[in-house]
Order: C-alpha cells, then structure tokens, then sequence
C-alpha cells in the first residue's frame, strides 16, 4: 500500500488551497474531536498545507468566510458533525470536504438504519430491538433475553450505552438516556473477540486495513475503554485465521460500500466466540484520529505513516463526485 502521494494528481491541487480543519463541535465526542483535529493539523503543516482550525459549534458560516476555507478537512465526530448536518452545509456552500457525503452519514450515523443496510447487504448483525423512550415504553418492550447492550441510536465512542442484565436495569437505563436520546435501540449482547477494519481509498480504490483486536479489561468496550491508555489491549493484527481475516475484511468493504461512504471509514465488528460468526455492529464515517485512534494504528501496520493516512483522507474531498456549485478546480 506504499504509493508516493506527491505523485498524486490532487496534490498539486490541495497545495494551492487554504484547508479548514473543522474540530470540536457540540457533540458528547467534543474532547476527542479537538484531540483529533489537532493531529490532523499538525500533520497538514508538516506536509506544507495551509491548515487552519475551525471550531463549528457556532458561526460556522462567517469562520470559514474570515478564514477564507476552500477545502474543509472533517474532524468532528458525533452528532451535528458525523450525522450528514455539517456535510449538508458544506455542499449548500460550496465547499468540498472529506469523508462520505451527506447520504451516506446520515445513514451510518443512525444505528437501526445502518443494520437494515447490513442485513440487505447479506452482512451479519446482531439482532435488536428500538426503544422510544416515552412513558410506558416498559410495557410495549418485546421478550427479552439478557444481557443487552442499550444505545442511542445516533451517537458514538459509547456514549450513553449501557449493559443490562436485567429488565429492571433495562428501564432504569433508557429513563436516564432517554431525556438525551430518546430513541435508543436493545442490541443483543454478544460475548466474544471486539475487532475494527478500517477502509481507505488511496486513489486505486477502496482497500481493508489491518484487522485490529480490541481487549478492553471492562466489561465491554465503553468510553473509558475507548480513550484511556492502558485499559484496552490493542493487537495488530488480529489473532484471527486467514480465511476469517478475509471474511471480515470483506464485509467491511461491502459495508462501505453499501452505505455508500467515501474515502474511508472504519466498521466494527465482533466475532462470537460461540458460534464463530463475525456479527457487524455499525460503520463511523468519520473515525478518530487521536494519538490512541483504531484507524493511524492499522494504517501503521500497513506501513501507511499518520501523515500519509491525513493527506489519502484530506484527498477525498476532491475525488467526490457532489453538487457542489463550482469547480474544486477554480482558483
């Protein structure tokens, strides 16, 4: 996977734009956001970019138009940033950006959705249920069998998710969600190896990166899991057989593809260890890219350095085919 980005018809062009990271928002996933935005800075600076950081939490509109934005690079994750809304504005205005397009958020973004996709796709998921958190929703749930994971359905890194073993915790953890999100969704628990695949276009099309083993020391992988060094052992690559490597790897690029991402994105999955079977579990569209992120440690074991990762992703603004009202070409 070692291609020589200079090389790149697009690079010549990037060089002679003023790039915007937007970082931040308003998201729960705000804190990882400017962890991940800083990263992204620093590696456009080293590559010789014109960056700039751009928080979009309030008047994105006359930031980028002081700053004077012509490619945006998308380092916001959650709600408001991953879910198809900041990509809609960027398109209104003109502005190319990273990532999927608006279509393809907003349908990775919302979790019942994204598994209707899945199981369209003839990619395995583990079953649920949705919730809408209204009074006397505890008499319309269907039979249970514990434990369940309960999410929100269009959040991320864990936000407001719980394991339940119980009917009583199930209740008692959508009335403390459910003033947040109140949609949430009972997803079957499913004990077993946790594992990530990232995708990434590196102008020769989609290709799978490394499989990445996830052994978090909580009960499940959790926020805390997710970015506290120390709690989760990462192994790179998954202690997984070649033909269950391949499997995975497989339905991480039809998952991509079938939600109609762009660029990159990074599916999870858990492989059941009583069964064998890899279950989907959802796409982000918009990874982290913090110093502990899944996506810069597999492209590491790729040989992929955290600088060339940015630029292959700050790239996929201009390979997108959008509506965008002028030329990303236009000087």
């Amino acid at each position: 996977m070692n291609f020589s980005f200079t090389k790149d018809p697009y690079f010549k062009v990037l060089k002679k734009k003023k790039i915007g990271v937007l970082m931040g928002g308003r998201s729960a996933e705000r804190e990882v956001s400017l962890r991940s935005g800083r990263g992204v800075i620093s590696a456009l600076k080293r590559l010789g970019f014109d960056a700039v950081a751009l928080d979009p939490s309030t008047s994105l509109e006359k930031k980028i138009a002081k700053a004077g934005v012509e490619v945006a690079f998308l380092a916001v994750h959650g709600r408001w940033g991953e879910d198809g809304t900041l990509q809609g504005f960027l398109e209104y205005s003109g502005i190319p950006y990273t990532g999927s397009g608006v279509h393809a958020s907003a349908l990775a973004m919302n979790k019942i959705t994204s598994k209707r996709v899945f199981k369209d796709a003839s990619i395995p998921t583990a079953p649920y249920f949705p919730i809408h958190a209204v009074k006397g929703f505890e008499d319309r749930l269907p039979s249970l069998k514990f434990p369940l994971l309960i999410k929100p359905i269009n959040e991320g890194s864990s936000v407001g998710c719980h394991l339940v073993k119980s009917k009583a915790e199930l209740i008692r953890a959508v009335k403390k969600e459910g003033d947040t999100y109140p949609r949430l969704m009972a997803e079957k628990y499913i004990s077993g190896k946790e594992l990530t695949v990232g995708v990434i276009d590196m102008g020769q099309g989609v290709e799978p990166l490394p499989i990445l083993e996830l052994a978090p020391k909580n009960a499940f992988y959790d926020y805390k899991a997710k970015y506290t060094e120390g709690v989760t052992d990462f192994i790179l690559p998954a202690r997984l057989s070649a033909s269950m490597t391949a499997k995975i790897m497989e339905y991480a690029v039809r998952a991509h593809e079938a939600l109609n991402c762009h660029g990159y994105s990074r599916t999870d999955f858990i492989l059941d260890s009583a069964t064998n079977t890899p279950y989907c579990l959802e796409t982000n569209t918009l990874p982290g890219l913090t110093a502990l992120s899944d996506i810069p440690a597999q492209a590491r074991e790729a040989g992929i350095t955290y600088d060339e990762l940015i630029y292959w992703i700050l790239r996929s603004a201009l390979s997108a085919k959008r509506s965008l009202k002028r030329s990303v070409y236009d000087d």
